[in-house]
């Protein structure tokens, strides 16, 4: 009886609601705006012939919108067998001309290759030759490319119907290491090029100011000069410009000889399950980003870490360590590659570079590390004091998150435990990581100390989101997957701002804001 009601309801009320204009879904794209006053007069819509082609019942008025909802491929298939009348009067002569346009359209994507691996590649020539098929009569556009589609009636295959759809941006799995800025802004500005000139004459004095340029670090150094800058901020070369190339060949032939001295042993018993430790650990390290699943980086990370955690008994390899070696392997390798780091063939460089771009990821890896052992020693004392100290802030700094938390029995130490391990390196992009540590360098005690504060920043970042999760589950996903693929400078810049502002108000003054 409700069926019948609503039946006779449409046929009753010829007012049918809703705007009259064409409905399109997903599938179609609308016109382009811009282009509804270009039709020929011949052809253009009728609308004031709109009322005898009302529907009579609600089955019709569905059916001559039905596009507008996801159909599946049963229904899409009898609706193009049978399309419905279109509710625009358009003139017959122009229905048969999109018809004819269509048949060109449908042979054109049906040369296009239809395995899976070339869709996202093909899809933008798709659109593009879309575009150029419509029919131009005295160079005024006729049709558009969704309305030859609707017409066709062939049956589009699963890869017609993704090529059909408007074109979006991609969104990538991991942003790219050499995007240096996600906003879009201009590569070199004036300010930049003033910064970089300021730089290179810092470092090509004879006695470079290390206050100086630590100061001229903390809001970032240019791609340029920023492997010689960081290897002047740890403390890897002297200030001194004549006795760096003597240090630099006195520390790499160092470091293999360690390799020669203590790698042989990875398959003794006392050492082979660190190797095997280390030698699993390797290929989970950014699996996402090509440049580390090439054998030969992951060859160079395997005698890095393992020297590393011989020569340091105390602690030994712990997980997490294998991260922070990829920072300083990517700003070395950018000395020599111009191209797009994150693809770029280790392989091909010259012997001699590849051996130098690894002694100094090691001696660079161990002077960070030489500042945050404790958090790798047996119990990770470090880390336990860390994530303690970032309770106590937040506590201070924001007490309805804090309650928040408490309410919902999340301990920091389920979520704040890897930010100490891994330095924020598993919840930021790889070029945030690196712009981060631009300032971790010229900071005092910056990996070690100033650190706490920039996480206790980029935990209020997400204050609104946290305060939305009403369960624990929901806040511990929120907090393990934190959205921030799309982070560039700015955003880092601004999270190191808020950083240095609460270190500033609470580093010195312990009962400050306590409750």
């Amino acid at each position: 009886m409700a069926t019948d009601n609503r039946i006779n309801f449409w046929r009753r009320n010829v007012k049918v609601p809703g705007s009259v204009q064409p409905v399109y879904g997903a599938q179609h794209p609308p016109l382009d705006p811009r282009l509804r006053r270009t039709y020929p007069k011949d052809t253009k819509p009728k609308f004031n012939n709109l009322k005898s082609k009302k529907a009579s019942s609600f089955h019709e008025f569905a059916r001559s919108t039905n596009d507008a909802w996801d159909i599946d491929d049963e229904e899409d298939e009898d609706f193009l067998r049978n399309p419905s009348p279109t509710p625009l009067g358009l003139h017959s002569s122009t229905q048969n001309q999109q018809q004819n346009e269509a048949g060109h359209t449908e042979s054109a994507v049906s040369h296009k290759p239809s395995s899976p691996v070339t869709q996202a590649g093909n899809l933008q020539n798709v659109q593009e030759e879309e575009d150029a098929e419509c029919e131009h009569v005295n160079g005024k556009v006729i049709k558009s490319s969704s309305d030859a589609y609707l017409s066709t009636s062939s049956v589009r295959s699963t890869l017609q119907k993704q090529q059909s759809l408007p074109v979006r941006p991609i969104i990538p799995l991991v942003a790219r290491i050499s995007d240096q800025n996600a906003s879009g802004a201009p590569p070199m500005t004036v300010r930049e090029k003033s910064r970089l000139d300021k730089f290179r004459q810092l470092l090509a004095s004879p006695n470079t100011d290390l206050e100086e340029l630590r100061k001229h670090s903390w809001s970032g150094i240019p791609r340029e000069v920023r492997p010689i800058t960081w290897r002047l901020l740890s403390g890897y070369l002297p200030a001194n410009k004549e006795r760096r190339e003597l240090v630099l060949k006195r520390k790499r032939d160092e470091y293999f000889g360690f390799i020669e001295q203590y790698y042989h042993s990875r398959t003794d018993e006392h050492y082979k399950d660190t190797y095997r430790q280390i030698h699993i650990d390797i290929p989970r390290t950014n699996p996402l980003i090509p440049l580390f699943q090439q054998p030969a980086v992951q060859e160079v990370f395997e005698r890095i870490l393992f020297i590393w955690a011989i020569r340091h008994p105390a602690s030994g390899y712990v997980q997490g360590i294998n991260d922070l070696v990829t920072p300083f392997f990517v700003v070395f390798l950018s000395e020599f590659v111009t191209e797009d780091v994150e693809n770029f063939e280790v392989a091909a460089l010259p012997l001699d570079t590849q051996r130098n771009i690894e002694a100094d990821s090691f001696w660079c890896m161990s002077k960070l590390l030489d500042g945050i052992q404790d958090n790798y020693t047996f119990a990770q004392p470090g880390i336990q004091n860390k994530v303690k100290a970032l309770e106590e802030l937040v506590s201070r700094i924001d007490e309805d998150i804090h309650n928040h938390f408490k309410r919902y029995e999340v301990e920091y130490l389920q979520f704040a435990f890897r930010w100490m391990n891994n330095l924020l390196m598993r919840e930021l992009p790889l070029r945030c990581t690196i712009r981060l540590w631009d300032t971790y360098q010229a900071e005092a005690e910056g990996f070690s100390h100033f650190h706490l504060y920039v996480c206790a920043a980029f935990l209020i970042e997400w204050r609104k989101e946290i305060l939305s999760m009403i369960d624990f589950q929901g806040l511990l996903m929120l907090l393990q997957n934190l959205p921030t693929i799309h982070w560039g400078n700015e955003e880092v810049g601004l999270l190191l701002a808020e950083a240095y502002r609460l270190k500033y108000m609470f580093a010195d003054a312990p009962s400050h804001y306590k409750r």
